[in-house]
């Protein structure tokens, strides 16, 4: 095997989904029993690799895919059968993991600016796809980088009828979502 200069090669890091959080919020705009409480999902099932150049990060790239059938409520106003419901309307009705098993983002350009000791404010853009819907949308992030490990963290905000999310109006419909949906990410990486 060649081994490549290593002046400009990318380095690869995988998601550690472990150490890593990703995160949907919804405020409260509910019904019946799950009114005046936000929703905070949590995606148990992502995988994402980044690439990046040392030193000067770009050129970068970001891909994400999270199991929409993992993204369940962790809100501490819901008792446990609640969430059970919860969760059952997600699927059945918000996410459709049936259809459209995988959220996907796929970054098409990547800007950073050294902010100092291994810190970068990246900004990312690229392509959501949510509910087979493909959009493009700006990810702020912060980036660090400490020997073999990466973090990053951000949040974006999606406008839910964009991606054709709708808030349940099927079964009960107990759980709303607001039109804004706020997704954050923390995520570790390791080369």
């Amino acid at each position: 095997l060649m081994a490549w200069p290593r002046s400009q090669a990318t380095v690869t890091y995988n998601l550690d989904a472990s150490q890593s959080k990703f995160m949907a919020h919804a405020n409260r705009s509910g019904l019946l029993w799950f009114k005046g409480h936000s929703h905070h999902l949590a995606a148990s099932e992502f995988t994402g690799q980044v690439q990046l150049t040392p030193d000067t990060i770009t050129p970068a790239s970001l891909h994400l895919v999270v199991k929409a059938a993992s993204l369940h409520e962790t809100g501490a106003d819901f008792t446990e059968q609640q969430k059970q419901i919860i969760n059952k309307e997600l699927k059945d009705i918000v996410f459709h993991p049936d259809q459209y098993p995988d959220i996907t983002f796929q970054s098409t350009n990547v800007t950073a600016k050294n902010s100092g000791a291994g810190r970068y404010d990246v900004r990312i853009d690229g392509d959501l796809t949510l509910n087979g819907v493909t959009k493009r949308i700006t990810i702020p992030a912060v980036v660090t980088l400490q020997g073999d490990n990466l973090r990053a963290a951000g949040g974006f905000s999606i406008d839910r009828d964009d991606f054709k999310v709708k808030a349940t109006s099927a079964f009960h419909g107990m759980v709303r979502v607001d039109n804004n949906v706020k997704f954050e990410f923390d995520i570790v990486g390791r080369r």
